[in-house]
């Protein structure tokens, strides 16, 4: 059997928009290398300042080297009838075929992947990025991250894993047919007109029904993905998509509830089922004998009413407790979070006022219970979260309303938010509940928004 061993520099940017800036390819008859192909591209396009950093390669470098296309003969020719040999194979062939279909021209090779082949013949390996990899191995490399010195330690690499696959079953069943994990032409279209930006995604079949949607901070890599998927579901979907539509949301968590709302509302077949429920637990308010309140987890269906926040697990509602308790200066003897007799260890390191010796006064004390609930919990306030919107200028306004959603609009600077009046006239109505809730409660926890602007409720 012929292998190239290729590697691949690129320009960096967004997905499928990546332009080859160096490329090094081995023709390796498993034994020795028969021919050679390296040479820096010119890209005619930027290059990210980090892929610079890293590589080395700037654009004053590649100003006088051949472009693609003058090139583009001799990476056929030299692969001619071999399986491409790659780390992370799925990345050099994807760009590869990406150039080639720029010039109109099908590019098509088996592939081998050294990371996955590396897997099953060195399951004990600590890291499977080339660099790690090979030093543990003990394999010479130099000029890492330019295309001929991660091309000799990716045919090093090889080497020594065919050496190991002594009765070659691996070989043989990790060689991928053409076509697995490429795209159709059909497929290809529908990609190309999907943007690489945030948004939900509709798949539909011949008569138009949608058959499965999706949120992605990147709908077109996400796509993708789907038309390159393994498995009986997966092959199912790519056999029944004839168009996806998609939505822009710009907003992350726009995308989220919308995502939400339009699959309980169609239901696609090759969605999972969507659950009643999108937490299992809960932090609960009750107040103790001496007349602290103290903070409870309990599973969400437990008999508590109005719950402060939602989680998806015990481990999650856990470290919510100790942060708001930290943050808050709350006393772990009274959550539950410590079962020691007296003062709690917060106590002795001055980050805890004696709630659990009775010695701070319970008001001052649920004065910052108060402080906890209001920065983590919805409940009860009338506040618009604004967001990015879909283009520059444009902003998106969720409005939320005794502590439940009541929609989103897209505005730009010459609307008003702070005129309720206004932004509901703009508003897209949805009937928010305790999943939208804990959507919004979540995301809050774990990313930035522009803004919250509390609304005036006697406008």
């Amino acid at each position: 059997m012929m292998y190239a061993i290729l590697d691949i520099e690129t320009t960096g940017g967004k997905y499928n928009e990546e332009g080859i800036t160096e490329i090094a390819i081995h023709r390796f008859d498993g034994h020795q290398v028969v021919d050679k192909f390296i040479s820096l591209v010119n890209p005619e396009k930027e290059i990210q300042p980090f892929v610079v950093k890293l590589t080395g390669i700037n654009s004053k470098m590649l100003r006088t080297a051949p472009k693609f296309h003058e090139v583009a003969k001799r990476i056929v020719e030299i692969t001619e009838d071999t399986v491409l040999i790659a780390h992370n194979a799925q990345f050099d062939y994807r760009i590869l075929r990406t150039e080639f279909r720029r010039l109109g021209y099908n590019f098509e090779r088996k592939t081998l992947c050294t990371v996955e082949l590396a897997q099953k013949l060195l399951p004990d390996s600590e890291s499977y990025s080339l660099g790690k990899l090979v030093r543990s191995l003990g394999i010479a490399v130099s000029d890492r991250h330019r295309a001929n010195g991660d091309a000799l330690a990716t045919l090093k690499l090889f080497k020594l894993l065919l050496d190991k696959d002594s009765d070659k079953n691996i070989l043989k069943t990790v060689v991928k047919a053409e076509t697995l994990g490429e795209l159709s032409p059909r497929q290809l279209d529908i990609v190309e007109n999907v943007p690489s930006e945030t948004g939900v995604y509709y798949m539909h079949d011949k008569d138009g029904e949608v058959i499965f949607l999706g949120k992605s901070s990147n709908m077109k890599k996400r796509v993708n993905q789907h038309f390159t998927k393994s498995g009986n579901r997966a092959r199912r979907l790519q056999k029944e998509t004839k168009k996806v539509s998609f939505e822009k949301t710009g907003s992350e968590l726009t995308a989220h509830l919308k995502e939400y709302f339009e699959l309980k509302r169609i239901r696609p077949k090759y969605n999972q089922g969507l659950k009643s429920k999108l937490f299992s637990h809960a932090i609960y308010r009750t107040t103790n004998k001496l007349g602290y309140e103290k903070l409870n987890i309990g599973r969400s269906n437990e008999v508590y009413d109005n719950p402060i926040t939602t989680l998806n697990s015990l481990q999650s509602a856990r470290i919510l407790l100790n942060q708001m308790c930290d943050e808050f200066a709350l006393c772990d003897t009274v959550n539950g979070l410590s079962k020691t007799e007296g003062s709690c260890k917060k106590y002795d390191k001055g980050k805890c006022y004696g709630a659990c010796t009775g010695i701070e006064e319970p008001s001052e004390y649920n004065e910052r219970v108060q402080g906890a609930v209001q920065k983590y919990s919805l409940n009860k306030k009338d506040i618009i979260i604004v967001d990015k919107g879909r283009s520059i200028g444009e902003y998106c306004a969720i409005l939320i309303r005794k502590g439940l959603f009541e929609g989103f609009a897209f505005y730009d600077l010459n609307h008003q938010i702070n005129n309720i009046h206004i932004l509901e006239s703009l508003i897209t109505p949805m009937h928010g509940d305790a999943n939208a809730k804990h959507i919004i409660e979540t995301f809050l926890r774990k990313r930035r928004v522009i803004k919250i602007v509390e609304l005036n409720t006697t406008d």
